[in-house]
Protein backbone atom coordinates (compact mmCIF):
# COMPACT_ATOMS: atom_id res chain seq x y z
CA UNK A 1 0.00 0.00 0.00
CA UNK A 2 1.35 3.42 -0.89
CA UNK A 3 1.57 6.26 1.58
CA UNK A 4 -1.03 8.91 0.70
CA UNK A 5 1.16 11.60 2.32
CA UNK A 6 3.92 13.09 0.16
CA UNK A 7 6.20 16.11 -0.10
CA UNK A 8 7.09 18.07 -3.19
CA UNK A 9 9.11 21.20 -3.86
CA UNK A 10 6.94 24.33 -3.82
CA UNK A 11 6.65 26.40 -6.97
CA UNK A 12 5.47 29.95 -7.62
CA UNK A 13 2.14 28.44 -8.72
CA UNK A 14 1.63 27.42 -5.06
CA UNK A 15 1.65 31.00 -3.71
CA UNK A 16 -2.15 31.39 -3.64
CA UNK A 17 -2.49 28.11 -1.71
CA UNK A 18 0.32 29.15 0.64
CA UNK A 19 -1.32 32.52 1.33
CA UNK A 20 -4.63 30.84 2.14
CA UNK A 21 -2.86 28.23 4.30
CA UNK A 22 -0.86 30.85 6.18
CA UNK A 23 -3.92 32.98 6.91
CA UNK A 24 -5.95 29.95 8.06
CA UNK A 25 -3.22 28.55 10.29
CA UNK A 26 -1.39 31.62 11.58
CA UNK A 27 -3.74 34.62 11.86
CA UNK A 28 -5.17 33.59 15.24
CA UNK A 29 -1.76 32.78 16.75
CA UNK A 30 -0.19 35.96 15.41
CA UNK A 31 -3.10 38.03 16.79
CA UNK A 32 -2.61 36.43 20.21
CA UNK A 33 0.98 37.70 20.03
CA UNK A 34 -0.28 41.15 18.93
CA UNK A 35 1.13 40.68 15.43
CA UNK A 36 -1.17 41.72 12.61
CA UNK A 37 -0.32 41.07 8.98
CA UNK A 38 -1.98 42.02 5.72
CA UNK A 39 -1.63 39.89 2.59
CA UNK A 40 1.53 41.75 1.55
CA UNK A 41 3.24 40.87 4.86
CA UNK A 42 2.04 37.26 4.66
CA UNK A 43 3.43 36.99 1.12
CA UNK A 44 6.76 38.40 2.30
CA UNK A 45 6.96 35.58 4.85
CA UNK A 46 5.95 33.03 2.21
CA UNK A 47 8.66 34.28 -0.14
CA UNK A 48 11.31 34.35 2.60
CA UNK A 49 13.45 31.21 2.21
CA UNK A 50 11.02 30.01 -0.48
CA UNK A 51 13.68 27.59 -1.74
CA UNK A 52 13.27 25.64 1.54
CA UNK A 53 9.51 25.18 0.98
CA UNK A 54 7.95 21.77 0.49
CA UNK A 55 4.24 21.28 -0.09
CA UNK A 56 2.66 18.56 2.05
CA UNK A 57 0.18 16.60 -0.06
CA UNK A 58 -2.43 14.06 0.90
CA UNK A 59 -3.57 11.90 -2.02
CA UNK A 60 -1.88 14.44 -4.36
CA UNK A 61 -3.84 17.40 -2.91
CA UNK A 62 -1.95 20.19 -1.07
CA UNK A 63 -2.75 20.24 2.64
CA UNK A 64 0.26 21.96 4.17
CA UNK A 65 3.76 23.34 4.10
CA UNK A 66 7.08 22.42 5.67
CA UNK A 67 9.83 24.97 5.24
CA UNK A 68 13.02 23.12 6.17
CA UNK A 69 16.53 24.56 6.19
CA UNK A 70 19.63 22.39 6.07
CA UNK A 71 22.09 24.45 8.11
CA UNK A 72 25.69 23.38 8.84
CA UNK A 73 24.93 22.41 12.45
CA UNK A 74 21.25 21.35 12.29
CA UNK A 75 18.06 20.97 10.32
CA UNK A 76 15.81 23.92 11.13
CA UNK A 77 12.05 23.87 10.66
CA UNK A 78 11.27 27.40 9.55
CA UNK A 79 7.54 26.71 9.23
CA UNK A 80 5.18 23.77 9.55
CA UNK A 81 1.57 24.49 8.66
CA UNK A 82 -1.22 21.98 8.10
CA UNK A 83 -4.74 22.87 6.91
CA UNK A 84 -7.10 22.96 9.92
CA UNK A 85 -9.25 20.04 8.72
CA UNK A 86 -6.12 17.82 8.67
CA UNK A 87 -4.81 18.94 12.07
CA UNK A 88 -5.05 16.46 14.94
CA UNK A 89 -4.91 13.50 12.54
CA UNK A 90 -1.20 12.68 12.81
CA UNK A 91 -0.01 14.56 9.72
CA UNK A 92 2.34 16.84 11.68
CA UNK A 93 3.80 13.84 13.49
CA UNK A 94 4.40 11.97 10.24
CA UNK A 95 6.20 15.00 8.81
CA UNK A 96 8.34 15.30 11.96
CA UNK A 97 9.22 11.60 11.73
CA UNK A 98 10.45 12.12 8.16
CA UNK A 99 12.56 15.08 9.27
CA UNK A 100 14.00 13.06 12.17
CA UNK A 101 14.91 10.24 9.79
CA UNK A 102 16.79 12.68 7.58
CA UNK A 103 18.43 14.35 10.60
CA UNK A 104 19.61 10.95 11.88
CA UNK A 105 21.11 10.15 8.46
CA UNK A 106 23.00 13.45 8.64
CA UNK A 107 23.74 13.11 12.38
CA UNK A 108 22.21 16.53 13.03
CA UNK A 109 19.75 17.84 15.60
CA UNK A 110 16.48 19.52 14.58
CA UNK A 111 15.47 23.00 15.73
CA UNK A 112 12.47 25.29 15.37
CA UNK A 113 10.86 28.42 16.75
CA UNK A 114 7.22 28.44 17.86
CA UNK A 115 5.00 31.22 19.16
CA UNK A 116 4.46 30.72 22.88
CA UNK A 117 0.68 30.40 22.62
CA UNK A 118 0.62 28.23 19.50
CA UNK A 119 -0.96 24.84 20.33
CA UNK A 120 1.67 23.21 18.07
CA UNK A 121 4.01 23.63 21.04
CA UNK A 122 2.44 20.50 22.55
CA UNK A 123 3.06 18.51 19.36
CA UNK A 124 6.72 19.50 19.38
CA UNK A 125 7.10 18.60 23.04
CA UNK A 126 5.49 15.18 22.43
CA UNK A 127 8.13 14.54 19.78
CA UNK A 128 11.00 15.38 22.12
CA UNK A 129 11.71 19.04 21.37
CA UNK A 130 12.98 20.91 24.40
CA UNK A 131 12.83 24.65 24.99
CA UNK A 132 16.38 26.01 24.86
CA UNK A 133 15.74 29.77 24.68
CA UNK A 134 12.82 32.12 24.70
CA UNK A 135 11.94 35.64 23.71
CA UNK A 136 8.89 37.63 24.63
CA UNK A 137 6.98 36.02 21.74
CA UNK A 138 8.44 32.59 21.02
CA UNK A 139 10.40 29.58 22.10
CA UNK A 140 13.49 28.21 20.38
CA UNK A 141 13.32 24.43 20.61
CA UNK A 142 15.77 21.66 19.82
CA UNK A 143 15.66 17.88 19.64
CA UNK A 144 18.79 15.74 19.41
CA UNK A 145 18.93 12.60 17.30
CA UNK A 146 15.83 10.51 17.85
Amino acid sequence: MTNPLSLRKASIADRAFLLSLRKLTMTEHLATANIYMDDVKHLERIDEFFEDSLIVEYKAQPIGLIKLAHLPDRLHIRQLQIMPKFQGKGVGGKILQRIFKRANQLNLPVSLNVLKKNPALHLYQRYGFEIKKETELEYYMLVKNT
